[in-house]
């Protein structure tokens, strides 16, 4: 677990309950400082609808529970007892789950916080992309709840000589909510201190002048902050910064790294293969493309076609999560629609997903590869019949029923999803529609087991084919780990142009991805505080109870939504470490959203109630536009 921000440095008990019973689930924690003990901790877990507290000892040489296993830091409990799942239990012998880590929120969302950044990566960063003057805040990793200032600095004092340069880390702590650099004045925010030692310069014992000249902007975020960054995306430059900011700066500095993703494309530089390609620069990467299998060795360029694999990765702790995979590829041509049916067979594609009308603006975006409606066609080897066309109001949903006419297998169904609100230049007004599409095409490809990669396609396979994969993956991301997860949307497009160059083509794409996911927490976030006011409505009512009988032996009772074991705003219970290793399950969050979507779905989604061809299609449905 690289990160600490499950440490909430100035909260109370019932501070602490109420975050997690309205942000949390099941098993997600926080460890924030003991109120009644100073210089302890206490780490609070909830467990269902109620909140366990356990204390930490701090002994001045170790941190542990009061018993059982010793370590160095705060940071190395909690995550040996994260990953050994069964070993935390109540003396009674119950299990205490610590599973999703309750994010503290920033306390800045200025640029230059890194959050969780290790000294260490912190020098890295700036010795390899800053230069002399520039400057980040992160977390401290020694005392938690204070933080750091880096700065690369010059060593040497003298003007006219070869300088070299270093980082220098300056303690900032955090006390009486107040920050300081450990004397001198104090400030009521990071930003308020930071502003103050750039007009101030620091100067250290060797006498070197610590000149903060310009900040080195972190991309990751916390994903319920987002609001929050993209506030401070949009803000305009001073006349004494640079012209453009924000959002440009970022989308340039993303652009500048293209270079460094120069991987061979050789496949599709062969003649053989030039007319495969819909634009003669815009080539798949030889590592990633996707090969036909069923190819003829003696047809040179027969295993060719224009589509990479993306696969999105996400770092959970010191782990490599996988995610989901998909298939980018171009918009089809005459000549490469056999090719592409081919590819979809061998996939074992059941969703498609094409972003682009087959004429835009007088221009051909992509050949017909699907017959008329009741119609049915040969593509090579391939037999494809269009079953069924229904408009929804931004996008036609069409059932491909596909077979091979040299082989006997079954029948297989292509759930073929045609976006048409997409402009011809720029992206949509507003995410609304493209969120709640794509909720339906993860619907439709979560109903049918042992599905493969989603295809998804535009005209080059490169601009709105990047935007829309690059917001689906996020998505899955918070829909797996919670609002409170660490997001890097400037790395996940990275990561995505490794494997095709080009994703996500303009700054306009760019803050559309942005404001996709603003709008996609924005929702999630609604609905978990009404699942959470229904709850405690369920809760009052609960606690009404008959009247006790005078000459009951019985004694009264308190209904409460916490542990028997929670006492008052600081008062813990002690666990006892022991037992054995299990796996940790998926996130709470992510199973309610999709359960709540999902449940009033056929499972075929051009089927009606119970028959397969004979349901009533409500051509009024139209996407709602995310607003509860």
């Amino acid at each position: 677990m690289t990160s600490r921000r499950w440490f909430h440095p100035n909260i109370t008990g019932i501070e602490a309950e109420q975050l997690l019973l309205t942000r949390g689930g099941h098993g997600s924690f926080l460890a924030r400082p003991s109120k009644s003990n100073p210089g302890d901790f206490t780490l609070s877990v909830r467990r269902n609808d109620e909140v366990t507290h356990i204390k930490i000892q701090n002994s001045g040489d170790y941190y542990d529970l009061y018993g059982g296993e010793k370590f160095a830091t705060l940071a190395e409990l909690v995550q040996y007892y994260t990953e050994q799942q069964d070993l935390l239990r109540e003396r009674n012998g119950h299990v205490i789950e610590l599973k999703y880590p309750l994010n503290c929120k920033d306390p800045t969302s200025e640029r230059w916080y890194h959050g969780h950044l290790s000294g260490r990566d912190a020098e890295k960063l700036l010795t390899d992309k800053g230069k002399a003057g520039s400057f980040l805040v992160r977390e401290s990793q020694s005392k938690p709840g204070d933080f750091v200032l880096s700065v690369l600095t010059n060593e040497e004092k003298h003007e006219n000589v070869d300088r070299k340069t270093k980082v220098t880390h300056v303690m900032i702590r955090y006390q009486d909510c107040k920050y300081d650099v450990g004397g001198g004045e104090r400030f009521d925010t990071l930003a308020d201190l930071v502003d103050h030692y750039k007009k101030n310069p620091m100067v250290e014992k060797s006498g070197i002048v610590v000149h903060l000249k310009q900040p080195f902007n972190a991309t990751r975020i916390n994903a319920a902050n987002i609001e929050n960054r993209v506030r401070e995306l949009n803000k305009v430059a001073d006349n004494s910064e640079k012209p453009k900011q924000g959002f440009w700066e970022e989308f340039e500095v993303l652009q500048q790294q293209e270079c460094k993703l120069l991987y061979p494309r050789k496949e599709g530089q062969k003649p053989e293969n030039k007319s495969k390609n819909r634009y003669k620069n815009i080539l798949p990467f030889d590592t990633t493309r996707v090969e036909i299998r069923e190819s003829d060795p003696d047809v040179p360029g027969s295993d060719y076609i224009n589509a990479n694999y993306i696969r999105s990765k996400h770092e959970e702790g010191r782990h490599m999560e996988e995610g989901k995979v998909y298939i980018a590829t171009q918009g089809c041509l005459q000549n490469t629609v056999n090719d592409f049916w081919k590819m979809v067979y061998q996939e074992n594609t059941h969703v498609i997903v094409m972003t682009t009308k087959e004429i835009e603006r007088g221009r051909n975006k992509c050949v017909r590869y699907w017959p008329d409606l009741n119609a049915t066609k040969e593509f090579g080897k391939v037999l494809v019949r269009n079953m069924d066309e229904r408009p929804a109001q931004d996008y036609i949903l069409r059932k491909l029923e596909v077979t091979r006419l040299d082989r006997k297998e079954p029948l297989r169904y292509i759930w073929h999803y045609q976006y048409l609100s997409w402009p011809d230049h720029g992206v949509p007004n507003e995410p609304g529609g493209v969120l709640w599409f794509l909720e339906e095409v993860n619907r439709t490809q979560s109903t049918i087991p042992d599905s493969g990669p989603i295809v998804v396609h535009c005209s080059a396979g490169i601009g709105r084919t990047g935007t829309i994969i690059v917001v689906d993956i996020l998505i899955d991301i918070i829909n797996r780990h919670g609002l409170d997860c660490d997001i890097d949307i400037p790395k996940t497009i990275q990561k995505v142009r490794q494997q095709r160059s080009g994703m996500v083509q303009t700054e306009a794409q760019y803050k559309f991805i942005y404001m996709a996911v603003q709008q996609h927490i924005d929702t999630a976030q609604k609905r978990l505080e009404e699942e959470q006011r229904n709850k405690m409505k369920e809760r009052e009512y609960s606690n009404i109870k008959y009247p006790q009988m005078t000459n009951s032996r019985s004694k009264p009772s308190i209904a409460s939504s916490r542990s028997s074991s929670v006492l008052t705003n600081d008062d813990s219970s002690t666990a006892t470490p022991g037992g054995k290793t299990i796996g940790s399950s998926s996130f709470l969050f992510a199973s309610y959203f999709s359960q709540s979507v999902a449940s009033s779905a056929p499972e075929n989604p051009l089927e009606g109630e119970g028959e397969e061809e004979e349901g009533e299609w409500r051509s009024d449905r139209t996407p709602p536009q995310w607003t509860l």
